[in-house]
């Protein structure tokens, strides 16, 4: 079902306030709590909203560095692309991994709390990926922006 205006009123709001109470929410769209209920309870069953998380502060949880690791393998057979990616989301350390069309096969955002524990994990999980013919790794020196609201 395609979006309306109200559905996409409401998804913003969402992303942006996600604890927002029904009561709250309706008001902010111009809505009625039953009709604005009913709505959300919709974008939830047909997958528009997938969940609702807590967005935490890595500095305060001592993980504020950022590394993107570009991985290339050494072919891009079906096998070896989902042995890579079942190994990959086994770490805990890295937050995204993306299959991408360029010179890498995938980036993959991770978290460390400094260089030594970056080295640390990429002794311990990089390394060990099936198939890694070439890695490369930027550390972020500072987050310029980051959202996790998608336009809508």
């Amino acid at each position: 079902m395609a979006l309306d205006a109200m559905d996409r009123r409401l998804l913003q709001v969402l992303q942006k306030r996600g604890r927002i109470s029904n009561a709250d929410l309706a008001e902010s769209v111009n809505l009625s709590a039953s009709a604005c209920h009913r709505r959300v309870q919709r974008l939830e069953s047909e997958g528009y909203i997938r969940d609702y998380v807590a967005l935490l502060d890595a500095r305060k949880l001592g993980v504020s560095a950022t590394i993107f690791v570009e991985i290339t393998l050494s072919t891009q057979a079906d096998e070896v692309l989902e042995a890579f990616e079942k190994a990959v989301a086994r770490i805990p350390d890295v937050l995204e991994c993306h299959l991408t069309a360029g010179a890498a096969d995938y980036i993959l955002k991770v978290v460390a709390e400094s260089t030594e524990d970056f080295a640390r994990i990429h002794r311990q999980y990089l390394t060990r990926l099936p198939s890694v013919a070439k890695m490369q790794s930027s550390f972020a020196l500072r987050t310029v922006f980051s959202t996790t609201a998608l336009p809508v």
